[in-house]
């Protein structure tokens, strides 16, 4: 899951987005198209207008139109964290007419939400990964807390009395927080805000001990030195921050991360499924598309996955985090 998108985060965004599109693409050789008509291809995307999913689907619509031959219509169906437009996919025909792009949240979805109107895992199928979003753990810089380790510490001693933000119950940030606190042993108290912008004053302030917030919004913060970073989530470290620990390196040993993905209805043939595989796969290696997705605080992923590692991928994600949020007892209604 990633949250709305707050306004300097946007701005990085959308001056990312403008240099990528403001040269064209070079032409890839075309493929056949993913289906034996005319109608524009359909990208569903599970965010709002101006969110970091949007502003992904836009970098690389362009370049995949060259590629697939077929122009891409972009539809928003945000809310449900994503559910909405992941349901819209789920129930479309599996022609190749129509792909979702959505965050990591539809990989938790199933092991919080028990009223799910569809099943990610039997009503959709991978299709691209096209870049992670990593999760910083950060503090106040006048916070005591130097190190994971030192945070391990102090919840051991203090537990619930220790309190971490995140954007949103249920969310990546709210399940590394969780898996943070049963390394310990104990619970912390966790207090959900809807946007990471709205979590700093209270970080600041030390009215939290900790938050849990995507890369793309605190980077900025951390560069600044308004915020210090104990570690990054993901499986290796991150280039804008070749000195931070992951949060497997400080010893809590998790590496799942968020994601922007692509999926496609159940029952879709392996054929369009890698025609689709190709085309963001293209895109997102197109240089400016790249240097746009690492100036918003995303990361490329490198090797690129084909359709079938990608759906290999998202099932060990719901796994990880169905462990995560049923050690901790998370639902949401």
């Amino acid at each position: 899951m990633t949250e709305g998108t707050a306004p300097g985060r946007r701005n990085l965004l959308l001056a990312g987005l403008a240099g990528a599109l403001a040269t064209p693409a070079p032409t890839a050789p075309a493929l056949a198209q993913p289906a034996p008509t005319g109608r524009p291809l359909r990208l569903v995307v599970a965010a709002s207008p101006g969110s970091g999913g949007d502003i992904v689907a836009r970098l690389v619509a362009e370049p995949m139109q060259q590629t697939l031959g077929r122009t891409i219509v972009i539809e928003n169906r945000p809310g449900a964290s994503g559910n909405l437009g992941a349901e819209v996919v789920a129930r479309a025909a599996p022609d190749g007419e129509t792909v979702l792009l959505t965050a990591g949240a539809i990989a938790i979805a199933p092991s919080v939400n028990k009223h799910l109107s569809y099943s990610p895992l039997d009503d959709l199928t991978g299709v691209a990964l096209l870049a992670m979003v990593p999760l910083l753990i950060v503090v106040r810089p006048e916070s005591p807390l130097r190190s994971i380790a030192d945070l391990l510490a102090l919840v051991r001693q203090k537990g619930e009395g220790v309190s971490y933000g995140s954007f949103g119950i249920a969310s990546p940030p709210h399940l590394v927080g969780a898996r943070i606190a049963q390394d310990a042993g104990r619970p912390m108290t966790h207090v959900p805000y809807r946007l990471s912008s709205t979590a700093l004053p209270d970080i600041l302030s030390g009215a939290l001990d900790l938050a849990i917030l995507d890369a793309v919004a605190m980077s900025p913060q951390v560069r600044e030195g308004r915020l210090r970073a104990l570690a990054i989530t993901g499986p290796k470290r991150s280039t804008a921050f070749s000195d931070l620990p992951t949060l497997s390196e400080a010893g809590v040993a998790f590496d799942t991360v968020g994601w922007h993905g692509a999926f496609a209805p159940a029952r879709t043939p392996a054929e369009l499924l890698a025609r689709w595989n190709d085309a963001f796969v293209r895109a997102v290696a197109v240089p400016r598309v790249r240097e746009a997705i690492i100036a918003g605080g995303s990361v490329p992923v490198d090797p690129a996955l084909s359709a079938t590692e990608w759906q290999a991928r998202f099932r060990a994600d719901v796994a990880a985090w169905g462990a995560v949020a049923r050690a901790a007892r998370i639902e949401v209604e």
